[in-house]
């Protein structure tokens, strides 16, 4: 389900992705774009502005990498 949110003072779209949904991963800034024609006229989105938001994606929220210490 698509969420709406309102844009703040001097905010940019993958600040309002992040803030929201908690992430900018899986193209959702992209689809937010898509969801939002003209938005990307300007970088700052003037404030009060509502924005509809995709679904956020779906998946492990965490990724942990193998590392490997040279001091151990």
């Amino acid at each position: 389900m698509a969420v709406t949110a309102t844009a703040q003072q001097d905010d940019m779209l993958d600040a309002i992705c992040w803030r929201t949904l908690g992430t900018t991963a899986g193209g959702v800034v992209e689809q937010a774009l898509d969801l939002n024609p003209g938005l990307s006229e300007t970088a700052l989105i003037a404030a009060g502005t509502r924005v509809l938001l995709p679904d956020p994606p779906t998946g492990d929220p965490v990724s942990t990498l193998d590392t490997t210490n040279l001091w151990d």
